[in-house]
């Protein structure tokens, strides 16, 4: 048996997932298991479709965690990612959704995602979600997005 395990992407060509149902999202074990640490993963140019108009929405989403047993494969989260492209999802569902696919499957010691929507309507949407409180003595920086401020 080998250690490599057995991924969809990684190593492979993909192609991008028709919705986000059909991604999947690879795991590998955590190569520092007895460290606490954060992972961060920026997508700024994320898209999903508006459920009442079917036009593009655009955010910046932000995911951060605390691995646990194993690290989500990269190529396989910008699959998953990009899978939204076509998908109609308010902006709460869509955001709050990831995050509890990602904890759920990945399980890791916390997880948060922040999304932030660029405004439609003139309203910007900002969402955020965790999975709990962070771990003890885990570094939590900022997210580094500021306020939607508009042209000014």
């Amino acid at each position: 048996m080998s250690d490599t395990p057995q991924t969809q992407h990684l190593g492979q060509m993909s192609s991008l997932p028709a919705s986000p149902e059909e991604a999947q999202l690879d795991y590998v074990p955590n190569p520092r298991i007895d460290t606490t640490y954060l992972v961060r993963f920026v997508s700024p140019e994320f898209t999903s479709l508006c459920p009442v108009t079917g036009q593009p929405d655009f955010a910046h989403i932000v995911i951060d965690y605390a691995p646990g047993k194993t690290i989500v494969e990269s190529k396989s989260l910008k699959l998953f990612l990009g899978s939204f492209r076509n998908h109609s999802g308010f902006h709460e569902d869509v955001t709050v959704g990831i995050g509890q696919r990602l904890n759920a499957e990945m399980k890791p010691d916390w997880l948060r995602i922040g999304g932030y929507w660029y405004p439609r309507g003139g309203i910007p949407i900002d969402v955020f979600w965790q999975s709990g409180p962070p771990p003890q003595g885990l570094w939590v920086p900022d997210q580094g997005v500021p306020g939607y401020r508009g042209r000014g």
